[in-house]
């Protein structure tokens, strides 16, 4: 069994600033494009953390270059991808659906692999795409291999994305170098996570990419070179969701710095959500500050576009004093475990009342205690049961280390926010 770490509670009210690291969705994509593009750029501030140090890994292994700099960006030298490898996904869905599509570009053998749950997330529907694209796959699952061929023909390709929004993103990404562009059509279920893909869209433009996206569920990428650009990475706002939830559920007040004006990062829809909770919250000079109510308001959300936020919202709504539901979210069984059956049994062990939808959680007031949050290798299930300890004594978070994911050192970053030291 892995470490249990007791959760910090708060002695007093709180009044923090905290910083935080760069987001990874956009780490991850400035990595992808700057390896397919003209020549070489740089990443301004990237996350570093398992997931961006395995998508620089994967890089690497195609024949990019990945350098530090002395101010602790990465300088990014594009290669040819001939050189046969093996990718280590580990739990990061972007390095196994964002890196599969430039593979193809190359004139080598790729392999693919990951952590043993890994091999349980949703990958075919991009392997059955890039097989109609033109791509050689050995696989329909992880593990999985591509014979690289040294160009793709591209063309039109029909997928069902309602799984995750990142089977369109990946595509995408790598349209424009394909011979022909790539043209992208959705058919199912509505695609969840839909400002990821806006951010794609935007950052492929950023590149001097042509993007049609003018038709619902269509994104028709051109063909043509991929401009080198430097990116300056934005703060993670999802991995802001604790921080601002320590001044929700202790009534205190939190700033997160940074915080941009306009973004595509879902993490956005915090400012909205905690208001709807009944916090005040206020953005100037690029400081997002929340100040906490005296009691929490439950919710009725849909949170399908913003799905990754659910843990962090759902752990707020387990404190608040009128019923709360969560739905639009069937999509989060795929992702790092079901996180929609994970939550129902954490918080139904530290005595929530909880019950399962088959989209989402109902959540109803009730007097919670201590006891064991378990957060099967998943960082956004170990930010709700940190936010459950700010309320509740004696919560013990079972592998705190998952979150070094997308936070290094997180373990260190939140105790230090809830006990008083600036992060």
């Amino acid at each position: 069994m892995s470490e249990l770490w007791p959760a910090p509670r708060p002695l007093e009210r709180v009044d923090r600033v905290v910083s935080l690291p760069g987001s990874k969705s956009l780490t991850n994509r400035a990595l992808v494009l700057a390896g397919i593009a003209e020549g070489p750029s740089v990443v301004r501030r990237p996350l570093r953390s398992r997931d961006t140090l395995l998508m620089a890994a994967a890089l690497t292994s195609l024949g990019t270059r990945v350098e530090d700099t002395a101010d602790g960006d990465w300088e990014v030298t594009p290669g040819a991808f001939d050189r046969d490898a093996a990718i280590d996904c580990g739990l990061a869905g972007t390095v196994m659906r964002f890196v599969p599509p430039i593979a193809g570009l190359g004139t080598a053998l790729v392999s693919f692999d990951g952590d043993p749950h890994m091999r349980l997330r949703p990958i075919g529907q991009v392997l059955s795409a890039l097989r109609d694209l033109g791509v050689s796959i050995q696989g329909d699952s992880l593990p999985f291999s591509i014979h690289g061929l040294g160009s793709v023909p591209g063309g039109v390709v029909t997928i069902d994305a309602s799984a995750s929004s990142q089977f369109v993103s990946a595509l995408l990404l790598a349209g424009a170098r394909y011979d022909v562009g790539v043209d992208v059509r959705h058919v199912g279920k509505p695609v969840p996570s839909l400002p990821h893909i806006e951010m794609t869209v935007q950052m492929l433009r950023q590149h001097g990419v042509e993007v049609d996206d003018t038709d619902a569920n269509r994104w028709a990428v051109a063909p043509g070179p991929v401009r080198a650009v430097d990116h300056d990475i934005e703060p993670d706002l999802s991995n802001a969701a604790p921080f601002l939830a320590l001044g929700a559920a202790t009534g205190g007040r939190v700033t997160v710095r940074g915080w941009p004006t306009t973004t595509t990062q879902p993490g956005a829809e915090l400012r909205d959500i905690l208001t709807l909770m009944g916090c005040e919250v206020s953005l100037a000079d690029g400081d997002l500050t929340v100040v906490g109510p005296a009691r929490l308001t439950g919710v009725d959300l849909d949170l399908h576009d913003v799905g990754e936020l659910t843990p962090a919202i759902a752990a707020l709504c387990a404190l608040a004093d009128t019923p709360s539901h969560l739905r639009g979210v069937a999509h989060i069984r795929g992702h790092e475990t079901d996180r929609i059956a994970a939550l129902a049994t954490e918080l139904g062990r530290l005595g929530a009342d909880v019950t399962e939808r088959e989209d989402g959680l109902s959540i109803r007031p009730a007097t919670l205690h201590g006891g064991t949050f378990h957060t099967y290798a998943d960082h956004r299930m170990a930010h709700a049961g940190v936010i459950l300890g700010l309320a509740v004594d004696d919560v013990l978070v079972e592998d705190i280390a998952t979150t070094s994911k997308t936070f290094p050192d997180f373990a260190t970053a939140w105790t230090d926010a809830v006990h008083g030291a600036r992060t």
